[in-house]
């Protein structure tokens, strides 16, 4: 009797070892399965990351460019006025006077509106 429950005894340690073994090994494809899972997660923030990092080098140069242009402008439009005002100095050292502009904006506006044909010359200014 006491062989038979040796051998009952080893048969469950057996049928205890196995099913541990059997999870185990269930364990192991589930870790390796969430692992390749993590790595692909991984893989794809990276790709995102660098798409990311090329999408803010392109905005960055981009700004770069349009601060270069808006400076450009900036000192085209100084240079401008400079010379404006320079036309405007010797206008008036010929005695135009801003009332004689303002005759002339009203004629050159009322033959843009067809009221009746107005001939400007540039001395007219």
């Amino acid at each position: 009797m006491e062989h038979d429950q040796t051998e009952v005894r080893e048969g469950a340690e057996r049928n205890f070892t196995r099913q541990l073994v059997e999870e185990l090994h269930k364990r192991e494809g589930e870790v390796h399965e969430i692992q390749q899972k993590a790595e692909q997660a991984l893989l794809e923030a990276k790709k995102l990351t660098s798409q990311y990092q090329k999408e803010a080098e392109k905005c960055t140069s981009g700004m770069e460019t349009c601060e270069e242009a808006r400076e450009k402008a900036e000192a085209v439009l100084e240079a401008q006025r400079e010379v404006s005002s320079m036309w405007e100095l010797r206008a008036r050292q010929k005695g135009w006077k801003e009332s004689h502009l303002a005759a002339n904006i009203q004629n050159f506006k009322a033959a843009l509106e067809g009221e009746h044909s107005v001939t400007m010359a540039v001395t007219d200014l």
